[in-house]
């Protein structure tokens, strides 16, 4: 009996990294696509709405051109702040530079070891080069928008047929089946999107209106970085955070500015994402925090950043349609990070 269990956790194992490497190697072509059908569960209201005035094809095009105009001015407010920093820094590398060696000095007055290693290996040269990169990644975006619009179109076209084939199947288990936990699933990623995206105007604005009290330069850029990177659970917040405090540490040349502007924006990182999305949200998005950090690192580690902005979306899938499935119902209730109160008659 047990040779039969290790078996199975054996294929089980052996299974899962080969789909894992097959996810990995088709990342490029599956990556969009994935991104495309979970936008046409997102915009799809807006389509089906746009349906009562013209035709399925008209309103598909017209969906898909104010979803792609939405996504180019996100992509492109990104670039404008993150040249606008750029740029900053490029004027002000004399600051940097001082700042820079007085760091370097006081490490090695105290006598740091790793002081020497760190003089050759990071200077003003590799921070412009990581804000280089940053600005080429998203401007090499082209041919991932390409193809995912190109599958949003026939994902949009398709939906309305595909309800009708799962609404004649509705009589077998299957069919009842599908329909209940997509649309389910649907109206979970529309919530969870329209909630990111309140959330996150709410900290972009907040963002921008204390760095700008507080006398930091680019407070607008600070902002939209703010508001962009809250869509990257974990990830996201962190970077917003510890940008500006470095450059709070060049700008104001203060230890103690630099200190109060990262708990600060740690403060306001924090209230957005641990206790107004959460008040927003509600019980029906509620998902583990360690399963949400679990679903970032793996995806991201698969599909890179198309990977971490799919995490949520794909963990949201999963466990509504174990809450669908009777045999698979534990899974979801186990995972949703809510506490369940015992109805047992003899529960204290």
């Amino acid at each position: 009996m047990s040779t039969d269990v290790s078996t199975k956790v054996m294929i089980g194992i052996i299974a899962a990294i080969m789909i894992g490497a097959c996810l990995f190697l088709t990342r490029s072509f599956l990556a969009p696509v994935a991104f495309a059908f979970y936008l046409v569960a997102v915009v799809w209201p807006v389509q089906r709405r746009l349906q009562r005035w013209m035709s399925t094809g008209f309103a598909a095009v017209v969906t898909v051109l104010v979803s792609l105009a939405v996504v180019g001015a996100m992509l492109s407010l990104v670039v404008w702040s993150f040249r606008r920093v750029g740029a900053w820094l490029l004027a002000n590398i004399g600051r940097f530079q001082a700042l820079y060696a007085q760091a370097d000095a006081w490490f090695e007055a105290h006598g740091f070891v790793m002081a020497g290693l760190i003089t050759e290996n990071f200077d003003v040269r590799w921070l412009l080069r990581v804000f280089q990169e940053v600005s080429g990644l998203l401007q090499s975006l082209s041919s991932f928008l390409v193809v995912m619009f190109l599958f949003m179109i026939l994902g949009l076209l398709e939906v309305g047929v595909f309800r009708s084939q799962l609404a004649a199947l509705r009589r077998y288990d299957a069919g009842r089946f599908l329909i209940e936990a997509g649309a389910d699933m649907a109206g979970k990623m529309q919530t969870h999107m329209l909630v990111r995206s309140v959330v996150s105007l709410a900290t972009g604005a907040v963002v921008w209106a204390f760095t700008l009290a507080s006398g930091l330069e680019l407070a607008l850029a600070w902002g939209v970085i703010a508001f962009a990177m809250n869509y990257i659970p974990f990830i996201g917040p962190f970077v917003a955070t510890l940008l500006p405090t470095l450059f709070a540490l060049i700008q104001l040349e203060s230890w103690r500015m630099a200190l109060f502007v990262f708990l600060s924006l740690n403060v306001i990182q924090f209230v957005s994402g641990s206790y107004l999305e959460p008040r927003i949200a509600g019980k029906a998005l509620a998902i583990s925090p360690v399963m949400v950090l679990l679903a970032i690192f793996l995806w991201g580690f698969l599909w890179g950043i198309a990977g971490i902005l799919l995490a949520v979306p794909f963990l949201i899938a999963a466990l509504t349609l174990c809450a669908h499935a009777p045999s698979l119902r534990w899974v979801a209730d186990l995972l949703s990070g809510q506490p369940r109160e015992d109805t047992r008659p003899d529960a204290a």
